[in-house]
């Protein structure tokens, strides 16, 4: 099979695997008690918000720093964070494969290639237009490196989450101390944002099992862990508010580009409705 054959195929199949994270994503929620995820502020909320940049910067720096050790995003590439709206845009850079910032950042991984004089795989420097690459070379490595638990593909994780980045801010500040009578595995951390079952491992009343769900990811934000160059502080609060706000973007990079085109459509149906109006009232005055 030629390179390009198989590197199409691996796109063919990441995108089904997507899709059926994504049909599979609310049911599986549905099926397991957990707790309703928290309430946050977010600025890209209602249908005027917008990103707000410093949260973007932050936010990557965050799952670069602590989420990309174990999770990777191969549906983003690396222009997008260059792109109008993105954490890293300047108008100074119309194309951002131009931006320095987002060149400086694509230099710092490698990505699978092959050379084109002799056949063989190789990795060079990513560029702007690269995808962020995986983070494990197949599934079994990516188990054997985390409990047996494949972690997920965030590209577009708040999409596949019920509650988006209400959920994954919710989990990642959600750990708690099992409740008496919930036998938790060594390598597993009880998170009441988890959806699952815990039916078979609660010795309590079978009527009052603990909503949530057991998961292999230790709590993967501690205080001071992410250096914030802006002043903000650095908490964990802050860290989960942030890195969920950057993947809200990351699943959504054009979501206020859509809201402003919404708005201006809105706004020109009804003056166009208003035209409308007062010309059929013109028109038919007095012809009753």
């Amino acid at each position: 099979m030629s390179a390009f054959m198989t590197k199409s195929l691996k796109k063919v199949l990441g995108a089904v695997a997507v899709a059926a994270a994504l049909a599979g994503a609310s049911g599986a929620y549905a099926a397991g008690g957990a707790e309703h995820p928290k309430h946050v502020d977010f600025t890209f909320k209602g249908p005027f918000g917008t990103f707000d940049q410093g949260q973007l910067q932050r936010g990557y720096k965050v799952y670069k720093e602590v989420c990309a050790n174990c999770h990777s995003a191969t549906l983003m590439s690396f222009r997008n964070l260059g792109q109008k709206g993105g954490p890293f845009y300047d108008p100074k850079y119309k194309n951002p494969n131009d931006n320095p910032v987002v060149k400086a950042i694509a230099a710092e991984f490698e990505v699978p290639d092959i050379d084109t004089d002799t056949g063989e795989d190789i990795t060079r420097p990513a560029t702007p237009s690269d995808n962020f690459p995986e983070k494990y070379p197949n599934t079994y490595a990516a188990a054997a490196g985390n409990g047996g638990a494949i972690p997920p593909d965030l590209s577009v994780i708040t999409k596949a989450r019920h509650g988006g980045a209400e959920y994954i801010y919710s989990l990642l500040t959600g750990y708690v101390t099992p409740p008496k009578g919930l036998n938790v595995a060594p390598g597993q951390y009880y998170n009441p944002y988890m959806a699952g079952s815990l039916a078979t491992q609660w010795d309590g009343d079978p009527h009052h099992v603990p909503v949530g769900g057991v998961l292999a990811m230790a709590p993967p934000l501690n205080q001071g862990a992410v250096t914030y160059d802006d002043g903000t502080p650095e908490t964990v609060d802050n860290y989960a508010k942030d890195v969920s706000a950057f993947l809200q973007w990351a699943g959504d990079p054009h979501t206020t580009l859509r809201k402003k085109t919404g708005v201006a459509v809105l706004i020109y149906l009804f003056l166009f409705g208003g035209l409308t109006y007062a010309a059929y009232r013109q028109l038919w005055h007095g012809k009753h």
